[in-house]
């Protein structure tokens, strides 16, 4: 593209425009490197995969500055700080680069010479890596599949207003400044990878994009500019060195040069063919080849777990109508070793998502919802491999941490995930099955169907709902007659349920969640191993009131090291309790530190504000820092709107609680 070209393109139709030379365009793109290479990435067709994107996002910033003097659009944006949104320099480089980045996504015609945008990039290259961003939670996963299902304009509106945050007038002057006509102009990436020829016009993308959503209090602003879409911050794996050797091979190289080829990629099977999505092997290990041997791995017997004193994922047996298909499982096996650029990878934090240490167990291998699903288990993590029923193409692999289970935590593992339902493989030891809504703690359990191998019936999950109207929990009840209450947090294995005190939890019933069961929705996508509700005081209140119940929930994660903590502050006839204090990562409301105390500002029908404080029955008294003090374990003393008192307890032994922070 010319100079001129770029002074063209860079105004708006009608619109005034400022001169803006190089040295100012290249000030901006350097001040604001990272955020244009993020804004580039978020637009780029997700068909590319997060490998190309990343370079292509990077090379289209390094190309957006004018070879000369050119115009950039005048945008009255006064929310952005100085330096951006007022920056003419700012304004034509997002132009060029949102323009290029539509670009990338138009389908090569024969009878058109490509654009620019259109090829790989030249520069940056990385050789011997892959690079992508960093994998982020069950919402960033949210939003990345809705950007995917846009096409190219409709994302950079979608971007546009949550990232930038720009009116709806501003995107439209934006988009028309890149060339996205009223009517349709740009080519735009479909969500099943089609180019479309003929694509959104900017008030059908605005409208296609919608309005930036909030998910678990945060702003769409906020996860956009999480690590997920950050092309800046990278997580690099090695890549294919076999494969170039083997292109320079087809070119002529010599026949040594052929046999060393052969030896590296002598993998168990007939090489890269048979293992699927897999990336191509970069040396040779015998340790790990016997890992990736589909004929190695481990089987427990059907009855293993009635013998063993173990009840974990060790005796599961192997299930599905798939476990003997050598063929997916040397693909599942070489994925998890060596996954490639179009494989989704996630992990639960502090889960290692490295190759398999040794020849692995095999809990399932079958069909589920239109994909190949198969499960595997290396003593310390339970691996999920999916792939479509057709090819291999969009494969995914997920890995949840499960060292230490015990029974509670090896009583359902997820395979499958479609249209917000769930599925779940069951252990050997469960008889029955059935699902239960906490917010309703009268209503009925729905018994869940399961197949022969122990699947269940899909149900709805809450692990991605944006609405507390329901939530769903897992009935498993095992051969000695014991029911316990799992929940999906949007992990492979769900989170166990218990109430009760911390240093003496039990199974929880559903009534122990029917008011707090919404909050957990805070612990979704943390590697949640349990959560414990503990009613720790009841308190009367003010004013003839009734009495509220004060609830402290603490969800414990694989990892160890301190949980998440809630106080919660629960009236008479509320759908769901207050949230009146939080911690995270120390051992209150646990077995360590059983003693907790809470307060919270109440406003009662007559219209007085009252401090209301509770301990645990082990706090003898409580005082406030402006003189007042209640022996017992709870206070309630009149207070006004916004008072930020200091409320301490007493131990019997002398010691001081502080309030939950």
């Amino acid at each position: 593209m010319s100079s001129s070209q770029s002074t063209k393109a860079a105004a708006p139709h009608g619109s005034a425009a400022t001169v803006v030379d190089v040295e100012q365009a290249e000030a901006a793109l350097v001040e604001h490197y990272p955020r244009l290479v993020r804004l580039a990435y978020l637009v780029l067709p997700p068909g590319l995969g997060r490998n190309r994107r990343v370079l292509t996002a990077h090379s289209l910033v390094q190309r957006a500055l004018p070879r000369g003097r050119a115009t950039a659009p005048v945008l009255p944006d006064q929310r952005r700080p100085a330096g951006r949104g007022t920056d003419p320099g700012y304004a034509y480089v997002r132009s060029q680069v949102l323009r290029a980045a539509l670009d990338a996504g138009l389908p090569l015609r024969r009878a058109a010479w490509p654009r620019r945008a259109q090829l790989p990039p030249l520069l940056p290259q990385v050789w011997g890596l892959r690079l992508f961003p960093r994998s982020g939670g069950a919402d960033e996963l949210a939003l990345d599949q809705r950007l995917a299902a846009l096409s190219g304009p409709a994302r950079a509106a979608y971007v546009l207003r949550g990232l930038e945050r720009l009116t709806d007038d501003e995107v439209r002057r934006v988009l028309d400044a890149i060339g996205v006509d009223t009517e349709g102009a740009k080519g735009a990436k479909g969500a099943k990878g089609t180019e479309n020829t003929e694509a959104d016009g900017i008030d059908a993308a605005l409208a296609a994009a919608g309005a930036p959503v909030a998910a678990d209090g945060r702003s769409a602003a906020a996860l956009l500019e999480s690590p997920e879409f950050d092309p800046c911050s990278l997580q690099a794996r090695p890549t294919d060195l076999m494969r170039r050797r083997q292109h320079l091979k087809a070119a002529g190289v010599a026949a040594v040069a052929a046999l060393v080829c052969g030896a590296l990629l002598g993998m168990p099977g007939d090489g890269w063919g048979p293992d699927g999505a897999a990336a191509p092997p970069y040396a040779k290990n015998p340790a790990a080849e016997a890992a990736l041997d589909p004929g190695r791995l481990t089987k427990a017997a059907p009855t293993a777990w009635k013998q063993s004193a173990r009840t974990d994922f060790s005796v599961w047996p192997a299930r599905g109508e798939l476990v003997d298909d050598q063929a997916l499982l040397r693909r599942a096996l070489a994925v998890w070793a060596r996954p490639g650029e179009s494989v989704r990878v996630s992990a639960t934090p502090g889960t290692a998502s490295g190759a398999p240490p040794g020849p692995a167990q095999l809990l399932f291998a079958g069909p589920v919802d239109g994909a190949r699903v198969v499960l595997l288990y290396d003593g310390m993590r339970v691996v999920r491999y999916a792939e479509p029923r057709e090819g291999t193409g969009g494969a995914a692999l997920d890995f949840a941490r499960v060292d230490g289970a015990d029974a509670a935590d090896a009583g359902a593992v997820v395979v499958g995930r479609a249209d917000g339902n769930v599925r779940y493989l069951t252990a050997p030891w469960v008889r029955t099955a059935a699902v239960r809504d906490l917010l309703k703690p009268g209503g009925e359990a729905m018994a869940l169907r399961r197949t022969a191998d122990g699947v269940t019936d899909p149900f709805s999950s809450p692990a991605l709902a944006r609405e507390c109207r329901s939530w769903n929990a897992l009935q498993l009840r095992d051969h000695s007659g014991t029911a316990r209450l799992t929940t999906d947090l949007g992990e492979l294995t769900p989170a166990h349920l218990t109430a009760g005190r911390p240093d003496a939890p039990r199974e929880a019933a559903a009534k122990d969640w029917s008011q707090t069961a919404c909050s957990l929705a805070a612990a979704r996508s943390h590697g949640v191993r349990a959560v414990n509700a503990w009613a720790y005081a009841r308190q009367p209140l003010p004013d003839g009131a009734g009495s509220a119940e004060w609830v402290c929930t603490r969800a414990e994660t694989w990892r160890g090291g301190g949980g998440r903590v809630l106080a919660q502050f629960v009236t008479p006839g509320a759908r769901a309790g207050a949230v009146a204090a939080k911690a995270e990562g120390g051992a209150a409301c646990g077995v360590r530190e059983p003693s907790v105390l809470a307060g919270v500002l109440w406003k009662s029908r007559a219209g007085s504000w009252y401090l209301l404080a509770a301990g645990s029955k082990d706090v003898s008294s409580i005082s406030v820092s402006g003189g007042e003090r209640a022996s017992g374990n709870t206070l309630a003393v009149r207070s006004r709107q916004g008072a930020r008192p200091q409320v301490t307890g007493s131990l019997p032994n002398g010691e001081t609680v502080e309030t939950l922070r």
